[in-house]
């Protein structure tokens, strides 16, 4: 498949989203991209396993990471792309056009146009972004190759609606656990059901009370919930295990710390095993560099209430949002899809800045 970076930013979200690269099966799609970056002499290409970086190295006094992850999570009869409308207004539906292709094939078309940008770029199409951490490309080429990531500002393409979107929230995941005797049904006062010894952690996570915490002036929305209950023997007996797997979204003023020290007080008397954690982003708007941004593109800065990979620069120290088109509503939905306008509408903002310097 040759990608021809000379094409529409919309013709090239077409051009990437028909090309299957759901996480694991990315290696057609980073062969494209490679292909078509390489030749381009104004950048130097390094390849990672499916990681593709591209960078500028004009000796500009400032440099900003742009980064993209180009796999998708399991198609659902929704490729090909195809284009339709919705309320007179154009999209593109299909899996992959919200989350991310959409922002990726912006990036590329500017790679390859922007050959003397204000500012230095390294561009970053990464792999596994939708599948465990240990995995994702953007954290194994940090490991690797630290080197690559030293920026002064990074957007990461993540659909905001065409919105900027400043860091993001922290994410635990914990197992809660509920044991009892087992028994033989008939005669359940004989046992004890570790099932119905769950009903207060479900209580307890129907009345929490979502925070609500102002960081840099985005105020950032908390939640906590249940997303997996499991236990249970046979149909004729009483169950001595559950489990209840719960999920903390925190505000970016938490470490994971103090979000696993929450999680341990609102349920305390429990089992409480962590199982997964990581941290947010600060949105780091009052950097210069990202006020700059802000002010070209012309958007109302927000918060962003997933995580997303913001947090990986974050963590080494660099200011960071998330920019693309795309509703993130519409994310991983079998109904993806993104309006022209929102690709046309960042792709003007991105130029608008990277020659604004």
């Amino acid at each position: 498949m040759v990608l021809d970076l000379t094409a529409s930013s919309a013709d090239l979200t077409r051009a990437i989203c028909d090309i299957p690269s759901v996480s694991g099966d990315e290696k057609t799609l980073a062969d494209a991209i490679e292909e078509a970056i390489t030749p381009l002499a104004h950048l130097e290409v390094f390849r990672h396993g499916n990681t593709i970086v591209a960078r500028t190295d004009l000796g500009r006094p400032q440099r900003v990471a742009i980064a993209g992850h180009i796999d998708t999570v399991p198609i659902n009869a929704n490729l090909p792309t195809r284009d339709i409308q919705v309320d007179g207004e154009p999209f593109i539906w299909g899996r992959g056009t919200v989350d991310m292709k959409a922002g990726t094939a912006v990036q590329l078309k500017l790679a390859a146009e922007l050959t003397d940008p204000a500012i230095d770029i390294t561009w970053m199409w990464y792999d596994n972004e939708e599948i465990e951490a240990s995995k994702n490309g953007l954290g194994l080429l940090a490991a690797d190759r630290p080197d690559l990531f030293r920026a002064d500002f990074a957007i990461l393409g993540e659909p905001s609606n065409g919105e900027v979107e400043g860091g993001c929230n922290g994410t635990l995941r914990a197992i809660v656990r509920t044991s009892g005797v087992r028994a033989h049904s008939a005669r359940a006062w004989i046992g004890e059901n570790a099932i119905h010894r769950a009903a207060p952690i479900l209580t307890r996570l129907a009345e929490y009370r979502a925070r609500e915490v102002m960081v840099e002036g985005l105020l950032y929305r908390e939640s906590l919930s249940a997303v997996r209950i499991a236990g249970g023997v046979a149909g004729n007996v009483i169950p001595d295990a559950c489990e209840v797997e719960v999920n903390y979204r925190f505000a970016p003023s938490k470490t994971a710390a103090e979000a696993e020290a929450h999680i341990r007080a609102v349920l305390a008397g429990f089992d409480v095993e962590i199982t997964d954690a990581a941290e947010g982003a600060r949105p780091g708007l009052d950097a210069e560099i990202a006020q700059r941004f802000v002010a070209a593109v012309g958007a109302e800065p927000r918060p962003k209430y997933g995580w997303t990979d913001v947090a990986r620069f974050s963590a080494l120290g660099i200011p960071a949002v998330n920019y693309g088109p795309g509703d993130p509503h519409l994310a991983h939905h079998d109904e993806e899809r993104v309006p022209l306008a929102q690709i046309d509408a960042v792709e003007r903002g991105l130029r608008a800045w990277l020659g604004s310097h």
